[in-house]
């Protein structure tokens, strides 16, 4: 099964796994490109009327409060079809709406796109055995009921560790975080169920800093993002590329740094009326993720859907994108293959369930995760697809979940308007 996968994988981007948009065996005359292009939706077997389907589900799910501003990136087979912004950042603002460079705060993709991929990296290398108990990395998380969690555990959600809590009211920087994750109560044995739990990434990410010996924006950047040529995809993009902020810091104090041309690409999020009065602009939503200086493995990366679309066609390229080599593709094939029946969850990755953000029709080799600020990134290896949005839907507040029903609208209209492969409800199945 993994065999055939890497397969799948490995050959999304060639004219031999593209089949006849007619339907029959013959493959289609589609050359792998060295970088991403726009083409036409029927260039890749896609109905043309793809644009004009997707322009109205979104102009209606921004018109209908889904958020102020949302961009939308598909692409299939190494071709953007369709990128596209709507709407605009904040009603309060002079109109703006968003296009390919605006940054958008990715909240729990910060998960996959920067922490996963930096562990994949660690693992290939031989620096990382995710099977190691996390103590052997972090020698500060030694309660003792916590000694047998594994790195495995933890990117599995299965750690046994609660969904997370608001630390940041008391606490601030990754020594008070690591005592505090180290001494709060198990929810479950560890590997006995599933929580979807932030302090797994928290941890995933100090695990980065200690083997590399680099704070986690420093090596992602120079390990995945650099080589990408993704170049806006940071933490801090108030001050893109400065020092790491010192443990006790928080994130806010960054404002003030950014020139007015930096901030009008940067997506408002939340009104905080709590713990950081005022708007979010430029700064982390994540209150746990601004108390560790803006930088944690669980959130705080801000990207654009220009550098989206590379990373998710790298992906598709079985780690490879425009000549470089990031990730092995047998590293790419593992980490985003479901680990377990009955669970969703790859390694740090998800995979589609009943009722999730990806629709009915991604199938069972897709790959993706979610954001609480309204982002979501979903791929298909067998079709050679992705689908990104991005949105701040929190902006005024977080109440609002319009959201959802838009992803599933628009995970399902790209699937559907594929012409070349049989249209399968998976979820129906699922």
């Amino acid at each position: 099964m993994r065999t055939r996968a890497l397969m799948l994988v490995l050959c999304s981007m060639t004219a031999a796994c593209a089949p006849s948009m007619h339907g029959g065996n013959m493959p289609r005359p589609l050359p792998a490109l060295p970088a991403l292009e726009r083409a036409a939706p029927a260039v890749v077997g896609m109905s043309p009327a793809l644009g004009a389907t997707l322009d109205s589900i979104m102009a209606a799910g921004v018109a209908g409060g889904a958020a102020p501003g949302a961009e939308l990136a598909v692409g299939r087979y190494g071709r953007i079809v369709y990128m596209k912004g709507f709407g605009q950042l904040d009603p309060q603002l002079e109109p703006a709406p968003p296009n390919d460079s605006t940054l958008w705060d990715m909240a729990s993709l910060t998960k996959v796109i920067a922490t996963t991929s930096s562990a994949m990296a660690l693992q290939q290398e031989g620096k990382l055995n995710i099977d190691t108990p996390v103590v052997a990395y972090l020698p500060e998380f030694n309660a003792p009921e916590k000694a047998g969690i594994t790195v495995r555990m933890l990117l599995e959600h299965r750690g046994g560790l609660e969904a997370g809590a608001n630390l940041a009211r008391s606490y601030r920087g990754r020594v008070a975080f690591l005592q505090q994750i180290n001494a709060r109560p198990l929810k479950y044995v560890p590997g006995d169920s599933m929580i979807y739990s932030d302090w797994d990434f928290v941890l995933m990410g100090m695990i980065v800093e200690r083997i590399s010996g680099q704070p986690l924006d420093r090596y992602v950047h120079d390990r995945i993002f650099a080589p990408l040529g993704m170049k806006d995809t940071d933490f801090q993009p108030l001050a893109p590329g400065t020092a790491p902020l010192q443990a006790d810091t928080n994130c806010t104090a960054l404002v003030g740094q950014a020139t007015p041309a930096r901030l009008a690409r940067i997506a408002p999020t939340e009104w905080d009326r709590e713990a950081r009065p005022g708007h979010l602009w430029g700064i982390v939503h994540d209150n746990n993720a601004c108390a560790l200086g803006g930088v944690s493995g669980h959130a705080g990366l801000f990207s654009s859907g220009r550098d989206l679309a590379v990373f998710a066609q790298m992906l598709l390229n079985a780690g490879t994108y425009g000549g470089v080599e990031v990730l092995k593709p047998s590293t790419v094939v593992s980490w985003t293959s479901r680990q377990r029946p009955g669970y969703s969850r790859g390694l740090g990755w998800d995979t589609p369930s009943a009722r999730s953000s990806a629709g009915r029709y991604f199938g069972p080799r897709a790959f993706g995760h979610t954001g609480y600020t309204g982002t979501s990134i979903w791929i298909d290896p067998e079709r050679g697809l992705f689908v990104i949005l991005l949105t701040n839907r929190v902006n005024p507040t977080s109440a609002n979940m319009r959201h959802e029903p838009l992803r599933r609208a628009v995970a399902d209209a790209v699937q559907s308007a594929i012409l070349d492969a049989p249209l399968v409800d998976w979820e129906a199945r699922r």
